[in-house]
């Protein structure tokens, strides 16, 4: 049984400002195999704002345990080229909720919030380091496809149909 609940959440505030610094400095980290400095998080973090995973439009989700501690999110956004279609992002468990099937549920959570913006496919990017991201597509039954639109610098481009 899951010792955490996810739940839509404003997509605004410090605590999730601050969840969203640690997302792009541990992706940095791994991608580039080196710490990122404030400048190239603030850059990353302006370059790609998350301010529209929010409705009309997408939808943030919060995973948290009973006391409140944030474990990680996910978000999901509208495609406005490309109907019918959502993308998932920001999708980030912290190291407390590692290991819980939190991403299995974060990823779940966000293709039901996807159905519910009315969207019959849901597209990711992640980029190779990211190991678990991949696997966890792989599983839950995304297939690589091409670059998408708006799909910023990556180089592992997923699908589902979530019909």
């Amino acid at each position: 049984m899951p010792v955490w609940t996810i739940r839509p959440e404003h997509v605004t505030g410090p605590e999730i400002d601050g969840v969203m610094w640690e997302y792009f400095a541990e992706i940095a980290q791994r991608v580039m195999g080196r710490p990122a400095v404030e400048a190239e998080l603030r850059w990353a973090m302006g370059r790609d704002p998350h301010d529209d995973l929010a409705p009309p439009t997408g939808q943030f989700l919060v995973a948290r345990r009973a006391s409140g501690e944030l474990l990680g999110c996910a978000g999901v956004r509208l495609l406005p080229l490309v109907p019918g279609t959502t993308e998932l992002k920001r999708m980030f468990v912290r190291d407390a909720g590692r290991g819980t099937g939190l991403g299995r549920g974060l990823l779940a959570a966000a293709e039901e919030a996807g159905r519910e913006l009315g969207a019959t496919r849901m597209v990711c990017e992640t980029n190779s380091p990211l190991t678990e991201a991949r696997a966890l597509y792989a599983t839950s039954g995304y297939e690589e496809t091409a670059p998408y639109e708006g799909h910023g610098r990556a180089d592992h481009w997923f699908a589902k149909d979530l019909g």
